[in-house]
């Protein structure tokens, strides 16, 4: 089968609504720091009439990996649930504007689309509190086989997790994808996830996954132990394709082989919004090897994509990541 798309996402179709926060307003309305906490309707209502200078824009984590694909020049279609309401259109629009091609049916009724009101700390920390709404809406029926079969990688954002039906469509996908003969990523969301879904997050890496993202905190909790150190070492156990980012000391990979390889963190003046590193550092690392790169050559696009994003307010690029590549001389 032709090759249409460079890499396909699947993955929560959320608009970010971002603004600057204080500490202070946290502890008001009681908002968990620097993790993600799912809440219902009626509070996404609350949190945004209590924000100020709010932004929206198209989100979701593996919806600002396919951004940041785009940026950098490569074919992305994203596929994910929203509601026929003005926050579904605003999402629709955000993806097509930058040149990711999103074809899923709206849903006509149900819940609204999805939100994730993100408050931004002084020290460039994100608090996140999503409401799912019409994300949980997707259906294997919104799997369009071929369309998975044109696409290099099945990108697949492990949040989809949580929800049966999304389950679903996923397994769906990747069997098209294996059937293809497509590489499949996974990317593990929050160690909260891991959490809950270890024992079937293990499984898909022995039958399915290619290509593991996790951070630091996701690796531990996926195999269970307290430090790096160990988390490297069954990451190289398992024999695929691992990477493993680690804030400010940069990322790990570990290949197939066995072999591992260390990318430092590309230097950054101010810290001022970590919401979307690691789907921008998966971004470039994917563009990579899409175009045939070599590890360390991923890693460094990796590198480069997540130290723009952090640079300024919000998950997606605000400068083209291709031209950030080829001033790096990459």
């Amino acid at each position: 089968m032709t090759k249409r798309f460079d890499v396909m996402g699947i993955g929560n179709a959320i608009v970010d609504v971002i603004f600057a926060a204080s500490d202070t307003f946290l502890l008001e309305h009681e908002i968990a720091k620097s993790v993600m906490t799912l809440v219902d309707e009626y509070r996404a209502g609350r949190l945004i009439a209590a924000a100020q200078d709010t932004r929206e824009i198209s989100g979701g984590s593996a919806a600002n990996t396919l951004a940041g694909l785009a940026s950098f020049g490569a074919e992305a279609a994203f596929v994910g649930k929203v509601k026929a309401d003005r926050l579904g259109m605003r999402f629709a629009e955000g993806l097509r504007d930058i040149g990711v091609h999103f074809g899923t049916a709206m849903a006509a009724d149900g819940p609204p689309t999805a939100c994730c009101v993100i408050a931004v700390t002084p020290d460039g920390h994100r608090s996140m509190s999503t409401y799912l709404g019409a994300c949980r809406e997707l259906t294997p029926d919104d799997i369009d086989p071929h369309q998975v079969g044109a696409s290099s990688v099945l990108y697949v954002e492990g949040y989809m997790w949580d929800d049966g039906r999304s389950k679903a469509a996923i397994r769906k996908a990747i069997a098209a994808a294996k059937g293809a003969g497509r590489k499949v990523a996974f990317t593990c969301s929050d160690p909260f996830c891991v959490g809950r879904y270890r024992d079937e997050f293990l499984h898909l890496m022995k039958e399915d996954i290619d290509i593991l993202f996790a951070n630091e905190e996701e690796a531990k909790a996926l195999f269970e132990v307290e430090t790096f150190g160990p988390a490297l070492q069954a990451a190289r156990d398992w024999r695929g394709l691992a990477v493993m980012t680690r804030s400010e000391k940069g990322c790990v990979v570990a290949d197939p082989s066995g072999g591992v390889h260390v990318q430092d963190a590309e230097p950054v003046e101010k810290v001022l919004d970590t919401t979307g590193a690691g789907d921008q550092f998966a971004a470039g690392f994917l563009y990579g090897l899409a175009q045939g790169r070599s590890l360390p050559h991923c890693a460094r696009l990796g590198a480069i994509a997540a130290a723009e994003v952090i640079a300024h307010y919000g998950a997606r690029p605000e400068v083209s990541l291709k031209d950030l590549a080829a001033t790096a001389g990459m």
